[in-house]
């Protein structure tokens, strides 16, 4: 099933995977304070929930952390979206369906949340979003342009945990991207 703006929650093995997420991220940052800010969608909200109860924190919901509308597909299956696509996406700029948004939509709509956390003061983020959002934080992260999407990604996989750092000295690193470890059990 397309996921985009459909608004499911999470299965039981999400569930599961969430807890096991929660528990391990507690084990590696221990007494450390961070802030959660999650997507407002039920499976993304589920899981931030999940988390802010193990760590004790309370998730801040922004729109900005969507996922990308794909339009008349949301909720669709995968196969229905390949029999009736629209328009092949080439580029960021380009949208499967007449009311889908393009990637650089999506990118225009996370940079001022992008400008909220790079310019705040809270040393330590836990971000809850969506894989094809996350791919573009990634790329913000790393100070390159929206356009460099059009040959690369750093995509965000479902479950997956990824660590980004800034140096003292401003170096900006991903540690680690989409690490799917931390949904094992404990």
């Amino acid at each position: 099933m397309i996921g985009s703006w459909t608004d499911w929650e999470l299965t039981e093995k999400g569930i599961e995977y969430a807890e096991n997420i929660a528990y391990n991220l507690q084990l590696e940052i221990k007494n450390s304070a961070f802030s959660l800010f999650s997507s407002p969608l039920k499976r993304a909200k589920q899981t931030a929930g999940i988390i802010g109860e193990k760590l004790d924190i309370q998730p801040r919901i922004t729109g900005a952390l969507k996922e990308r509308s794909l339009g008349k597909a949301n909720g669709k299956s995968v196969q229905w979206l390949k029999e009736n696509i629209e328009n092949e996406e080439k580029t960021i700029y380009d949208k499967c369906f007449n009311d889908a948004e393009s990637r650089y939509d999506v990118w225009q709509r996370l940079l001022p949340f992008y400008g909220e956390i790079i310019s705040n003061d809270e040393e330590n983020i836990i971000i809850v979003s969506h894989g094809d959002t996350l791919s573009l934080f990634n790329v913000m992260w790393l100070g390159l342009e929206a356009e460099i999407l059009n040959r690369i990604d750093l995509y965000g996989v479902s479950g997956g945990v990824s660590f980004l750092h800034q140096t003292n000295a401003g170096k900006r690193i991903i540690k680690r991207l989409s690490d799917t470890s931390y949904i094992k059990s404990w």
